[in-house]
């Protein structure tokens, strides 16, 4: 019936689908757990007529001219720079920590000399991994580190994980560096903005196509069988011969074989506010106070114009794959640990070579939008058009 399947209709999954459809003329069946598509990325009108993201604020920012022209065949945009402040000290000030913030914190006494050193050292509009500036031998840019360290990144990072720092790969602590900059903006990408109409709206247009059929509340084990012993796949019964794209987790295919994953998950807190706005931007952190990490204001980032305004605050926690709640896997933990052991499930996927694992949870890695958008047409091109 289908020479192509792919579970999961988040962006790894609906490119390739689309892929498939469109430029191979073949029918794909896409199978997805949740009773919608978009994945993570899946927004909607709230009960007050603002539009949401269900799963946290996505913002839409990449270097690469491909993908953007890729998603632009899907949505027009609302140019958007996303702009985040941090409550230190009492202050809202810029994040990630630049020259600006610098000054707004520290006394310009202390303020010039360190930007003095920190351009001398480091050079102009370089981002610098905070871990990196505490190896500095410079008691000055030392002291600069453990202030930034204890005031923006250690105890954000500490809820954000629920571990320390250095217990973390250095690919997550090099996201948060310090900017030595005047840009205020927290994407420095050459393409940045959010979809006029909304991610839904791009996942509609993705998995439209009449050669696509989408099967929604439906856990792909209810009508795909593995033997993972084997290598062999059915589909309704059925032996499956054909291209098989798995965008879940990798444990879950190998029936946690070698034992789960660890994954970080969040809890999201939304509240309707009848005022225009409460932030005077998008988002702010709140490293150091509360129980959560930020709190962003869904208008700033959608340009919507309303009466009244919806926010979200997100708390981090543990994932905890049959506890209701907890069972969203978010985020990949990467610690040499953790990797040695997708390391036992990506060998054991040898085994099924017509099977492509793409995404966060089928690679066990950090994927920003754009980046999975261009993973998924690296794998249809290089592998499933040939």
């Amino acid at each position: 019936m289908f020479d192509y399947v792919v579970v999961g209709a988040g962006f790894a999954g609906a490119v390739i689908a689309e892929r498939i459809a469109t430029q191979l003329n073949e029918k794909v069946l896409v199978i997805e757990k949740r009773n919608h598509i978009g994945g993570n990325a899946y927004d909607y009108y709230d009960e007050n007529g603002i539009l949401v993201h269900k799963y946290g604020p996505h913002i839409f920012h990449t270097r690469s001219r491909e993908v953007w022209d890729y998603l632009s065949q899907f949505t027009d945009w609302h140019l958007y720079h996303h702009h985040v402040l941090g409550s230190i000290d009492g202050k809202k000030v810029p994040i990630p920590f630049n020259l600006n913030t610098l000054h707004e914190l520290l006394p310009e006494s202390l303020a010039r000399p360190l930007e003095e050193k920190l351009v001398s050292k480091f050079g102009y509009n370089v981002k610098v991994p905070i871990l990196k500036l505490r190896e500095t031998d410079d008691k000055d840019l030392k002291f600069l580190a453990d202030f930034v360290y204890e005031k923006v990144f250690l105890n954000y990072t500490t809820k954000q994980w629920g571990m320390k720092p250095e217990e973390l790969d250095p690919t997550v602590t090099g996201r948060v560096p310090v900017y030595i900059s005047r840009d205020n903006r927290y994407f420095q990408d050459a393409y940045q903005g959010m979809p006029k109409e909304g991610y839904t709206k791009i996942f509609e247009k993705l998995l439209s196509h009449s050669n696509i059929k989408l099967m929604l509340n439906t856990d792909y084990k209810e009508v795909i069988d593995i033997d993972v012993k084997n290598g062999k796949i059915s589909l309704f019964g059925q032996e499956f011969k054909g291209i098989f794209v798995y965008t879940g987790k990798i444990d879950e295919f190998f029936n946690y074989e070698f034992g789960e994953l660890p994954y970080r998950s969040l809890r999201f807190e939304f509240e309707n506010i009848q005022k225009e706005f409460v932030q005077p931007v998008g988002t702010i952190n709140y490293p150091n106070e509360y129980q959560f990490t930020r709190i962003t204001e869904f208008k700033h980032l959608t340009g919507q114009e309303h009466s009244s305004t919806t926010i979200v605050k997100e708390y981090p926690q543990g994932y905890e794959r049959k506890v209701k709640g907890k069972d969203i896997p978010y985020y990949p933990i990467p610690k040499k640990e953790n990797l040695e052991l997708y390391a036992k499930y990506k060998e054991r996927a040898r085994q099924f070579p017509h099977v492509f694992f793409v995404g966060r949870l089928a690679e066990y890695r950090y994927y920003d939008m754009d980046a999975v958008i261009a993973r998924a047409l690296t794998v249809f091109n290089n592998k499933i058009s040939r």
